[in-house]
């Protein structure tokens, strides 16, 4: 009996089974909450649009990578298939509806959708890759998709036919939002776009009413990012060795110039007494950080800088910081005992430079705030570039080139 068991388990699972268990696990952590998403990617064959992986990777929820560019970096890929999930409930799209998608990537995505409008609805998808719309053109044309329209287009400039648009999704990192896609979404209607601001990448939810969007959901995630923004962020050097950089934007005035080095410097610590476990999120530190402090940005070391001892930061590529002309601070952690669930550490930051010590106060004093109520998630505001907010003076305003973002704890 013990054979046959073992020899039961090493039966390939069908691709069907394979799918409803992957929609099991998503529905497990509260994705796919609507019964029109769920039952979505139920139908959906997720592997016809990926055949170039086995149907484990296909129904694994991780990234399949479909291309990259001559460097080697990822160009297109089929995102998290919970990360689908969540965002398509963001978009909370319903029958009937127009959806104008922006990074077609497979196809399968663009499939979800057009399951969940249906016959009477309307699915625009674009992409800038004549490539990469012509495979996806051809899995939705072979696998019952047809009604799906692909047009190559730069997501910059959207696609004009059929807006005003219902529903705008972008499946592509964007650190802005270009002035097409206020003109094409309808008044009343909703935009989910995975935004980059200060180093950090969130899908955000917004209304579109009035001319400007306000969000109502915001959840930490990766994108391969959108061409043709590439100007909005910057890479600082810090260290002299160049094993440290800063991520900023483009409106901050924090340069290597005056930064090479300062790591050199003797390191101030502060800690907050706010402690996390080795699976706890603290992306809301940055978020609630960069909607009250502009200093916030993004600290990256490579790992000759953390075993060289020159920096600690919680994650090496993706620190959150604060830093001014002359000086930085960083998140780090330190021991803290055991709780039930494992080890536990207490968060801080380190100083360095003549205002290190000030920044890492700042930071731990960030850190506090989000301990009083984790679950916290700041407004953000945004409209076109040169248009008033009407929201009230205390906002956190980021200028970028076709919009600002207000953002309001």
């Amino acid at each position: 009996m013990a054979e046959q068991g073992v020899a039961e388990e090493n039966v390939p699972m069908s691709s069907a089974q394979a799918r409803q268990l992957l929609v099991d696990r998503i529905r497990s952590v509260r994705y796919a909450g609507t019964d029109a998403v769920e039952q979505a990617m139920r139908k959906v064959e997720r592997h016809v649009f990926v055949p170039a992986v086995s149907i484990a990777a296909a129904y694994a929820d991780d990234v399949v990578i479909t291309k990259r560019d001559r460097d080697g970096a990822v160009s297109s890929s089929a995102s998290m298939p919970s990360l689908m999930a969540l965002m398509l409930d963001q978009l909370d799209i319903r029958p009937g509806m127009k959806v104008l998608e922006v990074g077609t990537g497979t196809g399968y995505n663009a499939a979800l959708l057009a399951s969940v409008v249906g016959d009477h609805g309307a699915v625009t998808s674009i992409d800038i890759d004549e490539e990469v719309v012509s495979g996806a053109r051809v899995a939705l044309d072979n696998n019952g998709f047809a009604s799906v329209r692909t047009v190559v287009a730069d997501g910059g400039i959207g696609e004009p036919d059929g807006a005003p648009y219902d529903r705008i999704i972008a499946t592509v990192g964007a650190w802005d939002i270009p002035r097409s896609w206020y003109s094409q979404l309808a008044d009343g209607g909703k935009l989910v776009v995975p935004l980059r601001w200060r180093g950090q990448s969130w899908s955000v939810g917004f209304d579109y009413l009035g001319g400007q969007l306000r969000s109502y959901s915001a959840v930490s995630c990766g994108f391969v990012p959108m061409i043709g923004q590439e100007d909005g962020e910057r890479t600082e050097i810090i260290s002299s060795d160049g094993f440290v950089q800063l991520v900023v934007d483009a409106d901050q005035a924090i340069t290597s110039e005056s930064l090479v080095g300062v790591l050199d410097q003797e390191g101030v610590e502060r800690w907050s007494k706010a402690t996390i476990g080795g699976g706890d999120s603290f992306d809301g530190i940055w978020l609630r950080m960069s909607a009250t402090d502009p200093g916030c940005c993004r600290l990256s070391a490579a790992p000759e800088a953390i075993q060289q001892g020159l920096c600690r930061p919680v994650i090496a590529h993706r620190d959150p910081a604060l830093a001014d002309a002359t000086s930085v601070a960083y998140l780090t952690v330190r021991p803290r005992g055991s709780g039930p669930e494992g080890p536990r550490f207490e968060l801080g930051a380190i100083g360095h430079g003549p205002s290190g010590a000030d920044l890492a106060q700042r930071l731990c004093s960030a850190i506090s705030d989000w301990d009083l109520d984790r679950t916290a998630i700041p407004t953000v505001v945004a409209g076109p570039a040169g248009s008033a907010s009407g929201e009230r003076a205390s906002g956190m305003r980021i200028e970028k080139t076709s919009s600002w973002l207000e953002l309001f704890v």
